[in-house]
């Protein structure tokens, strides 16, 4: 045995998710090793691609994944996807040979370590034969209990000396639990008995926090509402809210905007959930709860910052918090009841061939099981599918924009789907990142995931044609393409959809086996910019 099939087994033991990549010669004999041990492998068309699995799959499986790559020109392409992973603080191992040490005019030859520091992740490297276990479980350890994106360095010289007897493993647990201090907890508990109009907003460091902040927001009578991140979080309670900020309903903002309390659970409050600003009351406190204290006061001065963990904080203010109704009244409950994008009415544009988003999308919201597992790419397009298709909890909506990148879309939808193969994967993008994705709906074909891709199609880029105005618009838009012509062509069903009857293709295929992807080229209206789009373009 030598070091690389040591370092598969050892990331075996240790209980990684599954793995994703491309393999090549650098990386070919550590892959192995991780498929022999029992780890399932999937192969994708593109590194990039390769990343954005790894990294939505994490999300959605709560298990540490692995990318593995080849050295130099396989990290570099998997770059943007890391960064997306390393920003979202992604339990993610990227395991990447490099070139040896001694190999100083390699073509592959790259600084890797700088590379993966370069954009937040963690550079890790196998040193030697004798360190190869420690220098793994090292990396394991923090990618899985610091929530972070590793980048293990494996030197093709290192990878080849011959392996010494492994030793055993230690059992490695997740985060531990940080409870806040009781002055903390006091004081919190005393801006929420001051408050006449609470509300709470979650973030990503609240997903799996539902039920303590239900019971807390129960008993000081907050509302409910979320990041774009932990959309689906609060499903389902009369007194959620659904997205705070540039996604809001109408309803949701002007209820955000009266609240006297606003106080974030693992949420930034940073300028895309608050939109910059103006959802809140300038005479209303701020409080943030997260576990890293220099998220604290960030984007936004705060009142009262709490460094605790989310659940553990919820539980903690809940046994001495006071119980009143503030915010919860039967004319607020049957504001958000009737508030919701869904029931908002719109001015149908659908012409020319061309259907409207909100359309489009509230008729799919309708037509799609409710129990489905909804990914966005990022783009002009991203706040139909996001506002109008409902999820049944956090677990269901995978939001790779902390890069904002277009492209991920497809590796995302991917990766969510085989962390959660009990619930129909559904995509959200738009034409430009479905082009710049599409080798990977041969990965889809090959794994038979029943995908449904929704293709916004408006055969630009669409925010830069909104952004600009009236200037020359010839670099970002581009001919139409037959979307779903391209879909068939990879094994894929394909529809094209002009107007709401065209939808019965797609009705059709949910009743049928769903044994390939759907495409569905969305020929859309110009919206005149999506509206959240708009506002974050004001500043």
């Amino acid at each position: 045995m030598n070091v690389a099939e040591l370092v598969g087994r050892t990331l075996t033991g240790l209980g990684v998710g599954t793995a994703f990549g491309v393999v090549g010669s650098g990386n070919f004999e550590v892959t192995n090793a991780l498929r022999a041990g029992g780890v399932r492998f999937v192969a994708a068309r593109h590194e990039g691609g390769a990343a954005s699995m790894a990294d939505a799959y994490a999300r959605m499986s709560g298990r540490v994944s692995v990318l593995s790559l080849h050295q130099g020109c396989g990290l570099t392409n998997a770059m943007t996807g890391i960064t997306e992973a390393a920003k979202s603080r992604t339990p993610m191992l990227v395991l990447t040979a490099d070139s040896a040490s001694a190999s100083v005019l390699s073509n592959f030859r790259v600084d890797q370590d700088g590379l993966a520091a370069a954009v937040g992740a963690v550079p890790e490297r196998v040193h030697s034969a004798a360190s190869a276990v420690a220098d793994t479980v090292r990396a394991f350890r923090t990618a899985r209990q610091q929530r972070r994106t590793v980048v293990l360095n494996l030197p093709l010289d290192v990878q080849a000396e011959p392996a010494p007897a492994p030793p055993s493993l230690p059992d490695i647990p997740g985060p531990a639990v940080l409870r806040p201090d009781a002055a903390a907890v006091a004081g919190l508990a005393d801006l929420l008995a001051a408050a006449e109009r609470p509300v709470f907003v979650a973030g990503r460091g609240a997903r799996g926090s539902r039920e303590p902040l239900r019971e807390l927001a129960s008993r000081c009578g907050a509302l409910l509402a979320t990041s774009a991140v932990a959309h689906g979080l609060f499903h389902g309670d009369e007194f959620a809210l659904g997205i705070s900020g540039g996604f809001a309903s109408p309803s949701t903002a002007e209820l955000i905007v009266g609240a006297d309390l606003v106080v974030g659970w693992g949420c930034a409050l940073n300028m895309w959930t608050t939109r910059h600003g103006k959802l809140l009351s300038p005479h209303a406190k701020l409080a943030q709860v997260d576990v890293e204290q220099s998220a604290l006061g960030a984007h936004r001065p705060i009142d009262l910052g709490v460094v605790g963990d989310v659940a553990a904080t919820a539980v903690d203010v809940l046994a001495v918090a006071k119980e009143q109704q503030g915010y919860r009244t039967e004319e607020v409950a049957a504001r958000i009841a009737a508030g919701r994008w869904n029931d908002v009415e719109h001015e149908d544009l659908s012409r020319g061939g061309r259907i409207d988003p909100r359309t489009l999308s509230k008729l799919l919201d309708e037509l799609l099981p409710a129990e489905r597992i909804v990914s966005i790419d990022s783009g002009n397009f991203m706040g139909y599918p996001s506002a109008y298709l409902s999820v049944p909890d956090e677990q269901g909506f995978c939001f790779t924009q902390a890069f904002q990148s277009i492209g991920l879309g497809l590796g995302t939808a991917i990766g969510a789907a085989l962390a959660r193969p009990d619930r129909l994967p559904v995509l959200g993008t738009g034409d430009g990142g479905f082009h710049m994705a599409l080798s990977e709906l041969d990965t889809a074909v090959r794994l038979g995931l029943p995908l449904v891709v929704i293709v916004y199609n408006d055969a630009a880029y669409g925010a830069e044609v909104h952004h600009f105005g009236d200037a020359d618009m010839t670099t970002v838009r581009f001919p139409d393409s037959d979307l779903a012509a391209i879909g068939r062509g990879f094994g894929c069903a394909g529809v094209t959809v002009r107007s709401s009857e065209d939808l019965f293709a797609v009705r059709d295929w949910l009743a049928g086996p769903r044994a390939e992807p759907l495409v569905i080229d969305a020929k859309i209206t110009d919206d005149g910019g999506s509206w959240w789009l708009a506002e974050a373009f004001r500043h």
